[in-house]
């Protein structure tokens, strides 16, 4: 992390971690944060994902950028791709203020945003506009006052999914009431089966994915690994956030909403590995939840992933932290003589089920 780097975090932890948020997507959209520029590739980093071409597999997960509004920019930190959304149909507000929480002890941070987000139409027109360069993907949702909301989601694909490298379909945040109801198996084929309906009657094909809670049981997760092999989902993120508070010490541990950070790596590992068993490996998984280094993503690697992504870690150690991680996991596979991390993937479930 460069002094200036240090500094503009220090300066945006004095503020409300909402407003420094915002502040942060708005210097990006400005142009005056300093970035990595071109992503950190080689031939060990590249890889071929759900048929997509990325230059290495650290990516950015959703909720960042819900908006799109900074995508250009991000798209030059670094990442070898990026997540922007969720997006909804119609623009809602989210939830009442104050709703994001910084447990600096902990390394964490706690949201219940609500998927706030400026409608599915107002950020296709973003994402459309953006410019050449590193896969681009819409995390998509329902709206809270939806009365289907599984015809959200594949209204989302029809409005905002050509523009689009991939899709994923988000079951999984805590935070809109009742929605990871749809993680049982009979809505979410239902809601699936809607969804790459409306993909395909897309003028172009687009992957969809599936991102899943970090806090199902073994039959929940059994259930949601056979249905995504059996509709023919083009991977999985494990996972999104939770609602376990186990062995934080921050003041605002107690606060409702998602948890993500530190504590989320163990825990979401596990998930990862044991979907990783469950699928076969059929389906390629991108491992989220708690990495903050390169040596956190390869143990994501080995319990199965293909890639990662990353958010709550860039509150603490910068957006440099993106290009860090490429370039570390690069030197890393060198020295274990790997011709290219794809090599890694699942070599390690057993020290993770």
């Amino acid at each position: 992390m460069t002094p200036v780097e240090r500094l503009g975090l220090r300066a945006l932890h004095r503020l409300p971690p909402e407003t420094a948020h915002d502040l942060s997507l708005k210097a990006l959209a400005a142009g005056v944060v300093p970035l990595a520029g071109a992503p950190v590739t080689s031939a060990r980093l590249r890889l071929r994902l759900a048929g997509i071409e990325m230059p290495n597999p650290v990516g950015l997960a959703a909720g960042f950028d819900k908006n799109a509004r900074a995508v250009a920019a991000l798209m030059r930190a670094g990442f070898g791709f990026v997540e922007c959304g969720a997006a909804t149909p119609r623009p809602q507000p989210g939830n009442p203020k104050p709703r994001l929480f910084r447990l600096t002890p902990d390394r964490a941070i706690i949201n219940r945003f609500g998927f706030n987000n400026d409608g599915a139409a107002a950020i296709a027109a973003r994402l459309a506009a953006r410019p050449a360069g590193i896969p681009v993907g819409l995390n998509i949702g329902a709206n809270k006052d939806s009365t289907d909301r599984a015809a959200d989601f594949a209204e989302v694909v029809r409005v905002a999914g050509l523009p689009a490298d991939f899709l994923t379909v988000n079951v999984s945040s805590p935070n809109t009431e009742r929605l990871r109801d749809l993680q049982g198996a009979e809505a979410l084929q239902a809601l699936l089966q809607g969804v790459l309906a409306a993909r395909d009657a897309l003028p172009e094909r687009r992957p969809v994915f599936l991102k899943i809670a970090p806090d199902l049981d073994e039959a929940g997760l059994a259930a949601v690994a056979e249905v995504a092999v059996a509709v023919g989902i083009d991977a999985i993120i494990a996972t999104n956030t939770t609602l376990s508070r186990d062995g934080l010490a921050s003041p605002d541990r107690d606060q409702a909403g998602g948890l993500s950070g530190r504590p989320l790596m163990i825990p979401s590992t596990r998930v990862l590995a044991r979907l990783y068993r469950l699928t076969d490996g059929q389906i390629p998984l991108i491992g989220v939840g708690g990495i903050a280094s390169a040596e956190d993503a390869w143990q994501k690697l080995r319990a199965g992933a293909s890639a990662v992504q990353l958010y709550s870690a860039l509150i603490y150690d910068g957006l440099s932290l993106a290009a860090r991680i490429a370039r570390d996991l690069d030197q890393m596979a060198a020295r274990h003589g790997l011709a290219n991390l794809s090599e890694l993937t699942g070599t390690g479930v057993d020290d993770w089920t």
